[in-house]
């Protein structure tokens, strides 16, 4: 049953629900508005970029950097474009 389920999403089924959680909204935010940035809003973006698929390991040998990481960002800022604008901050 899993192999069967893990078939559909690897077949490109796409996902429907929330990419981030009101906090990485918040956070992600914050971050957008020149403030000092918190360490809090730092693992938020972080937790985000892995979300997108970025995968900050490999950093001394990845051949993809930083190709992977600017990619990862484009897809959180398109998730906080469509999905955080009617979060209210706070």
């Amino acid at each position: 049953m899993i192999f069967l389920l893990g078939g559909c999403v690897a077949s490109g089924m796409p996902y429907t629900g929330r990419h981030l959680s009101p906090t990485e909204c918040r956070d992600l935010a914050a971050l957008r508005s020149n403030t000092s940035p918190t360490m809090a809003q730092h693992q938020s973006e972080l937790g985000a970029l892995r979300k997108a698929g970025y995968d900050p390991s490999p950093w001394y040998d990845d051949p993809y950097y930083p190709d992977d990481l600017q990619a990862a960002q484009r897809l959180v800022d398109y998730w906080f474009q469509t999905e955080c604008q009617q979060i209210p901050p706070g």
